[in-house]
């Protein structure tokens, strides 16, 4: 009768090596659990997280460094303000600018062509040909142009507020802005060359409004 000590047991024998290979598998698999970095020879995930961090500059040491920094830093908001102005940013315009209203005004004028926007320089060239050293026939001929544009001036800015004031209380009934302001507002939009506008134009020349 065999000995109950003597009994063999029936499990097999793991070797080392199978053993090895169990324990890896079994440590890859909590660090992929734990979102570690896998172990060379497998891809490496993204490091968006350390890629976004913001890198915090370190303080200034002295008086000049510090007035350099506040130089730059003015530097920087004025241009995010004028940035900002000039794409028409509610939060950036003077109060001039801001509005349903005064935006509607200035797509309204910005649609078109108007006399005001040369009005400068046809003054500039009326005001050269005056000159007592043209002859007479020219400076006769500048007076006429000059009285010319300020009648197509008047005459183009009637107009235009004319329409300001269909479509701007056609839209807005309930508006507090006053038609005179808007008036005068629409009329120095309009003398002013296109590409010195501040806001910028935010429709081109003949977009329906």
């Amino acid at each position: 009768m065999p000995s109950m000590f003597s009994r063999r047991s029936s499990a097999p024998i793991e070797t080392p090596d199978e053993v090895s290979a169990v324990e890896a598998a079994v440590v890859d698999t909590e660090m992929g659990r734990k979102g570690q970095t896998p172990s060379k020879g497998r891809p490496t995930p993204k490091r968006s997280a350390n890629q976004s961090r913001k890198v915090v500059e370190a303080p200034p040491t002295n008086r000049r460094d510090a007035a350099k920094r506040a130089r730059e830093l003015r530097a920087t908001d004025r241009a995010e303000q004028r940035a900002g102005m000039d794409r028409g940013d509610e939060r950036y315009l003077l109060a001039r600018d801001r509005g349903p209203e005064r935006r509607l005004t200035r797509d309204l004028v910005d649609s078109r062509r108007t006399v005001g926007t040369w009005f400068f320089g046809a003054a500039l060239l009326i005001l050269v040909g005056g000159n007592p050293v043209f002859p007479p026939v020219i400076q006769i001929g500048s007076q006429l142009l000059w009285v010319a544009i300020a009648i197509l001036f008047v005459i183009d800015a009637f107009l235009l507020c004319r329409k300001v004031n269909k479509l701007v209380w056609e839209r807005f009934p309930k508006t507090q802005q006053r038609k005179l302001g808007l008036f005068l507002y629409a009329i120095m939009r309009s003398i002013t060359f296109r590409r010195l506008r501040i806001p910028k134009p935010a429709v081109s020349i003949g977009t329906k409004v």
